[in-house]
């Protein structure tokens, strides 16, 4: 058993040992950067208020990554994992104050380890990640925001949940449900109205131009969000199966995390004390966004993809330890730490040999090669160098990224032609069929994608 003085330790180890082993694994069994971090990176090469797919937090993120790193795959499996402990770490400080024991704060965080969101899922930095610190600041900040009502933490509330905003829409969900636990309780918090109005103004105020980038471009985000949930195609059956589907992953999510939090617990049947504000306030944050979501599914019909809740059970274990706490068993702690060390070495062990077994996966791509291969054939045939490529974000997002030149990714050059000058290489990625074709300058494949290279001679 973990003696109280040296839990601190124990936590920092933990967490070192999370981001060094988070960040090595990826790095030593993929060729290539996942996906949306490839997405990230392409966005962050052109950076706006806002992207048709989300809004810009995360390509921020990147881009300051990148400027100080460059193209070194580590350095975003890095990133990712620096998102991931600094959720965690602040799990813990919410879970101090609340439990008012070390013992049981420690135990709330490790018990996340039972959940794939918070290891397996994490070497992808993408927009889920990117919430997971500013959900766990913003309730954390709240929390203390009510409960001392200094400025400086509904000041601070304020500009993390613009963040968390700008992570990833689906961030509303947190924000409702600390509203509603507020006004719910209105009169017992009414010394805190003008500090978190004031924290409202806040975050509309640094909201204030992505939603102008929202208005200029017909809130494609929010379209794009409508299409991807299948909001659009209307089926009266989809406003059943779709939440039950929801339900039903779920709990086989959180199976693992049953067995962790039951092996100390001795008796199952508990009483929630509905006058306990700490108890009521862990319920709001657990179940009120994860209701939100479900009634969305209901209302809309629109499918819930799993991934989406990634930070939606950051707060769960400290929810069943205070529930439990009358019937936590210490004497079974071993247990629990020898459930914690099988997932928490299971986890990386599966994602190991599964990428290692699997080479059909993105992370499989010869992203860097290709790169190479690209710029040997530029060089061959233009002075200048590569400015812009365009295409969709994985075939232009890994040139953007492995090209030393890093050049700029676009979609497309629709009323962008005339700001090209002479010096601007452009590289064109897409369809071989359709590039080759039109192409006015040097074409090239490499399969299955076609390049078309525009530049000076």
């Amino acid at each position: 058993m973990i003696l109280k003085k040296n839990i601190n330790k124990a936590l920092y180890l933990f967490l070192v040992t999370h981001l060094i082993l988070w960040t090595l694994v990826p790095f030593f069994s993929n060729t290539n950067l996942p996906l949306d971090t490839i997405e990230a990176l392409a966005w962050g090469s052109n950076l706006d208020w806002g992207y048709y797919k989300h809004p810009p937090f995360s390509a921020f993120a990147v881009e300051i990554f990148y400027t100080i790193f460059g193209n070194n795959d580590w350095a975003y499996y890095l990133l990712s994992q620096i998102f991931v402990i600094t959720a965690l770490y602040f799990v813990w400080q919410f879970s101090y104050m609340i439990l008012e024991d070390k013992l049981y704060s420690l135990l709330a965080v490790l018990i996340l380890s039972s959940i794939s969101f918070y290891n397996y899922k994490t070497p992808e930095f993408n927009v889920n990640v990117s919430q997971l610190p500013f959900w766990a600041l913003s309730v954390y900040l709240f929390w203390r925001g009510l409960n001392f009502n200094k400025r400086i933490d509904w000041i601070l509330f304020g500009v993390i949940s613009a963040i968390g905003f700008l992570s990833k829409y689906l961030f509303i969900y947190i924000l409702l449900s600390l509203f509603i636990f507020f006004i719910l309780h209105i009169k017992k918090y009414s010394r805190s109205i003008k500090n978190y109005s004031l924290s409202i103004i806040i975050s509309l105020g640094l909201l204030t131009p992505h939603f102008i980038w929202l208005l200029d471009n017909n809130f494609v985000t929010i379209f794009y969000g409508l299409n991807r949930s299948g909001f659009t195609d209307y089926y009266l059956i989809n406003h059943l199966k779709y939440p039950l589907v929801f339900l039903l992953k779920q709990i086989i999510v959180l199976i693992p995390f049953f067995i962790m939090i039951f092996a100390i617990i001795k008796k199952i049947k508990i009483r929630i004390n509905t006058n306990d504000k700490k108890t009521l306030f862990l319920i709001f944050i657990n179940f009120i966004p994860i209701l939100l979501m479900l009634m969305t599914s209901v209302l809309t019909g629109a499918k819930i993809r799993t991934m989406w809740m990634m930070p939606f059970y950051l707060f769960l274990g400290t929810l069943f330890l205070i529930l439990y706490k009358k019937s936590i068993e210490l004497k079974n702690i071993k247990k629990f730490y020898y459930i914690f060390l099988f997932f928490f070495i299971l986890s990386p062990a599966v994602y190991l040999g599964t990428s290692l077994a699997d080479k059909t996966k993105k992370t499989d791509f010869p992203g860097k090669e290709i790169a190479r291969l690209v710029q040997n054939k530029w060089d061959d045939n233009f002075t200048n160098e590569i400015k812009i490529v365009v295409g969709d974000e994985w075939a232009a997002g890994n040139l953007s990224y492995h090209l030393y030149s890093r050049p700029t990714w676009m979609s497309d050059l629709k009323n962008k032609t005339s700001s090209i000058t002479d010096d601007k290489g452009v590289i064109y990625t897409g369809n071989p069929k359709i590039l080759k074709k039109i192409c006015p300058g040097v074409f090239g494949t490499i399969n299955p994608i076609g390049y078309c290279m525009i530049g000076r001679r």
